[in-house]
Protein backbone atom coordinates (compact mmCIF):
# COMPACT_ATOMS: atom_id res chain seq x y z
CA UNK A 1 0.00 0.00 0.00
CA UNK A 2 1.28 3.45 -0.94
CA UNK A 3 -0.23 6.77 0.08
CA UNK A 4 0.64 9.84 -1.96
CA UNK A 5 0.35 13.49 -0.97
CA UNK A 6 1.05 16.29 -3.44
CA UNK A 7 2.16 19.79 -2.52
CA UNK A 8 3.60 22.91 -4.10
CA UNK A 9 0.80 24.04 -6.38
CA UNK A 10 -0.20 27.66 -6.69
CA UNK A 11 -0.86 30.66 -8.90
CA UNK A 12 1.97 31.85 -11.13
CA UNK A 13 2.35 34.13 -14.13
CA UNK A 14 3.10 32.85 -17.63
CA UNK A 15 6.80 32.16 -18.06
CA UNK A 16 7.35 31.46 -14.39
CA UNK A 17 8.60 28.27 -12.76
CA UNK A 18 7.01 26.08 -10.12
CA UNK A 19 7.88 22.78 -8.50
CA UNK A 20 5.28 20.34 -7.31
CA UNK A 21 6.23 17.49 -5.03
CA UNK A 22 4.75 14.18 -4.01
CA UNK A 23 5.51 12.52 -0.69
CA UNK A 24 4.94 8.78 -0.49
CA UNK A 25 4.42 6.53 2.46
CA UNK A 26 5.36 2.87 2.51
CA UNK A 27 8.64 0.99 2.66
CA UNK A 28 8.38 -0.20 -0.94
CA UNK A 29 8.38 3.25 -2.57
CA UNK A 30 11.66 2.61 -4.38
CA UNK A 31 10.12 -0.35 -6.22
CA UNK A 32 7.36 1.75 -7.83
CA UNK A 33 7.44 3.68 -11.04
CA UNK A 34 5.98 7.14 -10.54
CA UNK A 35 4.03 9.43 -12.78
CA UNK A 36 2.46 12.86 -12.95
CA UNK A 37 -0.87 13.48 -14.63
CA UNK A 38 -3.02 16.57 -14.87
CA UNK A 39 -6.66 17.36 -15.42
CA UNK A 40 -8.10 20.66 -16.52
CA UNK A 41 -11.79 21.54 -16.07
CA UNK A 42 -13.94 19.75 -18.62
CA UNK A 43 -11.04 17.68 -19.92
CA UNK A 44 -9.81 14.15 -19.42
CA UNK A 45 -6.88 13.35 -17.21
CA UNK A 46 -3.70 13.47 -19.29
CA UNK A 47 -0.19 12.15 -18.87
CA UNK A 48 2.57 14.62 -18.04
CA UNK A 49 5.68 12.68 -17.04
CA UNK A 50 6.86 9.37 -15.59
CA UNK A 51 10.02 7.97 -14.05
CA UNK A 52 11.06 4.39 -13.45
CA UNK A 53 11.97 2.94 -10.05
CA UNK A 54 15.64 3.90 -10.20
CA UNK A 55 15.23 7.26 -11.87
CA UNK A 56 17.24 6.07 -14.84
CA UNK A 57 14.41 6.38 -17.32
CA UNK A 58 12.06 9.30 -17.74
CA UNK A 59 9.17 9.94 -20.10
CA UNK A 60 7.38 13.14 -21.02
CA UNK A 61 4.33 14.27 -22.89
CA UNK A 62 5.22 16.21 -26.02
CA UNK A 63 3.46 19.28 -24.63
CA UNK A 64 5.88 19.56 -21.69
CA UNK A 65 9.08 18.12 -23.13
CA UNK A 66 11.96 20.54 -22.62
CA UNK A 67 10.05 22.55 -20.00
CA UNK A 68 9.26 20.01 -17.27
CA UNK A 69 11.63 17.69 -15.42
CA UNK A 70 10.62 14.74 -13.25
CA UNK A 71 12.95 13.43 -10.57
CA UNK A 72 12.80 11.20 -7.52
CA UNK A 73 14.62 10.71 -4.26
CA UNK A 74 14.10 7.16 -3.03
CA UNK A 75 15.77 7.87 0.31
CA UNK A 76 13.26 10.64 1.00
CA UNK A 77 10.30 8.88 -0.66
CA UNK A 78 9.60 11.87 -2.87
CA UNK A 79 9.04 12.57 -6.53
CA UNK A 80 9.20 16.08 -7.94
CA UNK A 81 8.04 17.82 -11.07
CA UNK A 82 9.98 20.96 -11.92
CA UNK A 83 7.94 23.09 -14.30
CA UNK A 84 9.60 25.93 -16.20
CA UNK A 85 8.30 28.36 -18.81
CA UNK A 86 4.75 27.76 -17.65
CA UNK A 87 1.90 28.54 -20.00
CA UNK A 88 -1.80 29.20 -19.32
CA UNK A 89 -2.59 25.84 -20.90
CA UNK A 90 -0.61 24.14 -18.12
CA UNK A 91 -3.37 25.15 -15.70
CA UNK A 92 -4.81 22.00 -14.15
CA UNK A 93 -4.96 19.85 -11.06
CA UNK A 94 -1.74 17.85 -10.97
CA UNK A 95 -1.85 14.29 -9.66
CA UNK A 96 0.95 12.03 -8.53
CA UNK A 97 0.57 8.30 -9.21
CA UNK A 98 2.46 5.10 -8.44
CA UNK A 99 2.67 1.95 -10.53
CA UNK A 100 3.87 -1.47 -9.35
CA UNK A 101 4.69 -2.45 -12.91
CA UNK A 102 5.04 0.06 -15.74
CA UNK A 103 5.57 -1.02 -19.30
CA UNK A 104 7.57 1.01 -21.78
CA UNK A 105 4.56 1.21 -24.07
CA UNK A 106 1.84 2.13 -21.56
CA UNK A 107 3.53 4.55 -19.17
CA UNK A 108 1.14 7.29 -20.28
CA UNK A 109 -2.04 5.36 -19.49
CA UNK A 110 -3.78 6.21 -16.17
CA UNK A 111 -5.02 2.61 -15.94
CA UNK A 112 -1.43 1.42 -15.47
CA UNK A 113 -1.13 3.21 -12.12
CA UNK A 114 -2.24 1.64 -8.87
CA UNK A 115 -2.23 4.52 -6.40
CA UNK A 116 -3.13 8.19 -6.73
CA UNK A 117 -2.77 11.32 -4.67
CA UNK A 118 -5.50 13.88 -4.10
CA UNK A 119 -4.01 16.45 -6.48
CA UNK A 120 -2.65 19.97 -6.25
CA UNK A 121 -3.92 22.96 -8.23
CA UNK A 122 -1.57 24.77 -10.59
CA UNK A 123 -2.89 27.97 -12.16
CA UNK A 124 -0.94 29.93 -14.75
CA UNK A 125 -2.46 33.34 -15.33
CA UNK A 126 -1.48 36.96 -15.64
Amino acid sequence: QVQLVESGGGLVQPGASLRVSCAASGRTFSSYAMGWFRQAPGKEREFVAAINWSGGNTYYADSVKGRFTISRDNAKHTVNLQMNSLKPEDTAVYYCAAAKVLSYSDYDSPSEYDYWGQGTQVTVSS
